[in-house]
């Protein structure tokens, strides 16, 4: 009787990647079950093609729209830890760019879950953290389409862009009163760099508070208010006190703008590039194609 020898299947190798914080994070096969604890990455994991791994959502989440089905763990800031026990999650992802967000961090790796922190300020960055989700995810091949179709939406925008000369001066407000700029070392300064614009304010720091004589001295040829959880209800800036002073304001130039759209490092991050560079340059594009 012939025997017949079938190949030991052999252990999949684990799946490693090191976040933004430096820590590993290793699980021994693709998560299928998690949680973002900010909306940015619920929208990445969606837009790779995974959004029925979701598990749960924070307080604040509502894209995708799928996603208010899901049951509530807390706040980004403030996670309920037995809530997200209970949810059994094989992934936690959680955005490191406030120092109160490790908290809960350092709570559910005690607990022995696997989070990965990740803190993107601008598009490379962003792309290479849907790289590594793709890792752990056990999907990066979905996880490099996405990066190549935005990469090729941002190259239609540089090659759109190409021959202009002059770089226009834009001003991102983050919130008023007590005025708070975007910085350029943040996913909106490099939004403004490659919708062909130049941020007018020149700092290393992701945010920045102001006061009205250095908003004035900035010269912004272009104001752009983003309206959302941190901007809530910005008022007009042409009804408000000296800002008719601006050049922008005289000429006109304001633009009002989804917050998450824009502040996000998410993949709509593409789209609010495609929105400012039509603004910033609207003779660049026909008509048909607004």
């Amino acid at each position: 009787m012939a025997v017949l020898w079938l190949p030991i299947a052999s252990k999949a190798e684990p799946l490693v990647i090191k976040d933004d914080t430096g820590q590993s994070v290793r699980l021994e096969k693709p998560a299928m079950r998690i949680i973002a604890l900010y909306g940015a990455y619920n929208e990445i994991i969606a837009a790779i093609g995974l959004e029925s791994r979701l598990v749960a959502r924070t307080k604040a989440d509502t894209l995708p729209p799928s996603i208010l089905a899901k049951p509530s763990i807390g706040t980004h800031m403030r996670p309920n830890v037995e809530m997200v026990l209970g949810q059994r999650p094989d992934l936690i992802v959680q955005e490191g760019a406030r120092r109160q967000a490790m908290m809960p961090v350092n709570q559910l790796r005690s607990q022995g879950l696997n989070v990965a922190v990740f803190n993107p300020s601008s598009f490379e960055d962003l792309f290479w953290v849907i790289k590594r989700l793709g890792v752990l995810t056990g999907e990066q091949e979905r996880a490099k389409q996405l990066v190549d179709s935005m990469e090729g939406r941002l190259e239609t925008v540089r090659k759109k862009l190409q021959g202009v000369a002059h770089q226009p001066k834009v001003f991102f407000e983050v919130r008023y009163p007590n005025l708070l700029a975007a910085g350029e070392k943040s996913m909106v300064g490099d939004i403004i760099s490659r919708s062909g614009g130049v941020n007018c304010i020149q700092t290393e720091k992701k945010l920045v508070r102001l006061g009205m004589e250095t908003l004035i001295a900035s010269k912004p040829d272009y104001y752009v208010v983003q309206k959302g959880p941190m901007n809530r209800d910005p008022s007009r800036p042409e009804d408000r006190p000296n800002f008719d002073v601006l050049e922008a304001v005289k000429n006109h130039r304001v633009l009002v703008v989804d917050e998450q759209e824009f502040s996000r490092p998410g993949p709509r991050a593409v789209q609010a590039v495609e929105k400012l560079a039509r603004f910033l340059n609207p003779g660049l594009w026909k008509e048909k194609e607004q």
